[in-house]
Order: C-alpha cells, then structure tokens, then sequence
C-alpha cells in the first residue's frame, strides 16, 4: 500500500506544479490556505514521512520473519539448522533492549563467530536458550556504567569446556566427552555472582531478580533444553565485579538420534 500511496501523492504534487505553472496569480483564499497550511513544508515532509513509513514497514517485515525463524512453529521435529541464524534474530527481537535510551547507554554485543556446520536440533527450544541467556545478560548489565558489553563466541567442540585449557568437560547421565559439537558461549561485563548463587543458578525458580521481575525457570529450562533434550552441557562461571559467562555445548547430532543411524 505504501507504494501506491508514494505515486499518488506523485499524482497530486505534479497537479499542484500544474496549476502553479497554469495560475501563476492564485486568488486571496487560495494564498491564505496555502499559507495557512504551509503547502511548501507540507509537500517537502510528506516525502520525508512516506520514506520513513516504507523503512518501517520493511523493519517490521524482518522482524515478523526473525520471529517466525524463532518460533519455528512449523518445525516440531529435529531440523538441521544455523545455530548462527539463531543467535542473530533473537538478538534483532532484543534490539529494543539494546540500544541507548535516555540516561541509560548502549549495550554493544561482539560477535566472534567460527565457522560451524548446521546442527540437528529442536531449533524452537534451542531460540528459546538464547534468549533466556541474552536476557539474563541485558538483564545484569542494566544498572552498569558504560562500556556495557555482551560477548558471544562460537566454536567446534574439542573434548574441552570453551575456549580456554581451564576448562574441563564435566559428563553427566554416563555420556561421554565428544568433538562432535558446538560451543555457545554468552558474557557479560556485569556485577557478577558469588560461588553461592552459581552453584543454586540452574534450580527452578531460584532468582536473583526482584520480586516480581523473575519466575526463577529461565535457566532451570534451558537445563531442561540443553541437558536433557539435546544431551548436551551448559555451566555457568562468574567473577563478582567482572562478569558472567554462559557455555553451552551441544552436539551435532544428538546420542539418540546417532545411535539410531
């Protein structure tokens, strides 16, 4: 509709010119209404608004598609996808909270993305992780002072946790430490937490929010998710006054479904 509305007021603008050229002397009345209308800021403004109404309209256009790419409603069963593709419309859906508003600064995220194959995965369940902890990253840094940074890391698993040789790859449910995965990691420049709260972190409903703020099941489900529906791994390190980093591992394929082939 924008379009059509773009040429039609091309329409009215070179009938305007014509009787401008036409009628050079317009009468009392039409001087007082033009001038009373400012025809010349109006004419000028309407295009500058007609754009900024097409930009909107293609904004929300990509912002329906990165909800849909989210939800993946039409795909209930395990799906080879971008882990990438993933991570980069939840944070288009959490741009609001991103950018500078008022007193409070922009959050800058660092993208430093490896190069990964497509994973088979609940793709809707693994949207689902990403925004949990993109949020709870937003969240931390909400009263920080700038620079406020939220880093995102990917890479092939290595039989290690991360990046770092600090990091050892715990096992659980008897499954063995593979190559076969990816690596997600998500930090923040927070506050921090202490060894007491990372150690309750993944429990249902403990939060750290406010009353009211939190269910306490965002990181409960994401275990839920990681763990148990993808046989994967996620843990959670934090330094108080340097931040907190997120990792989760998940395998290419999950063991059920390998085992099966």
């Amino acid at each position: 509709n924008l379009g059509y509305a773009r040429q039609y007021f091309q329409d009215l603008l070179s009938l305007i010119e014509l009787y401008q050229q036409t009628y050079p002397n317009a009468t009392p009345k039409i001087q007082e209404l033009t001038s009373e209308i400012d025809l010349f800021f109006l004419l000028e403004d309407w295009q500058k608004l007609i754009n900024s109404m097409q930009v909107g309209a293609e904004r929300i256009t990509e912002i329906v598609c990165s909800l849909r790419n989210f939800s993946r409603l039409d795909e209930n069963e395990l799906k080879s996808v971008d882990i990438h593709e993933g991570i980069d419309n939840t944070l288009l859906i959490l741009q609001h909270r991103l950018k500078a508003e008022g007193s409070r600064s922009e959050i800058n995220v660092m993208k430093h993305y490896d190069q990964l194959p497509k994973v088979t995965c609940y793709a809707s369940q693994l949207n689902q992780v990403f925004m949990n902890l993109l949020s709870n990253a937003i969240d931390a840094l909400e009263l920080q002072p700038p620079p406020r940074v939220i880093t995102i890391r990917t890479c092939m698993g290595s039989g290690e946790w991360g990046v770092g040789s600090d990091y050892e790859q715990p096992t659980t449910n008897n499954q063995q430490p593979t190559t076969d995965s990816v690596i997600i990691q998500i930090s923040d420049n927070g506050s921090g937490m202490n060894e007491e709260i990372i150690h309750k972190i993944f429990d249902p409903f403990f939060t750290t929010k406010p009353v009211g703020s939190g269910t306490g099941l965002g990181l409960s489900i994401c275990y839920q998710i990681v763990v148990e529906k993808h046989q994967g791994q996620i843990r959670c390190t934090s330094t108080p006054g340097q931040g907190t980093e997120f990792i989760v591992q998940i395998p290419l394929v999950p063991i059920h479904c390998s085992e099966s082939q």
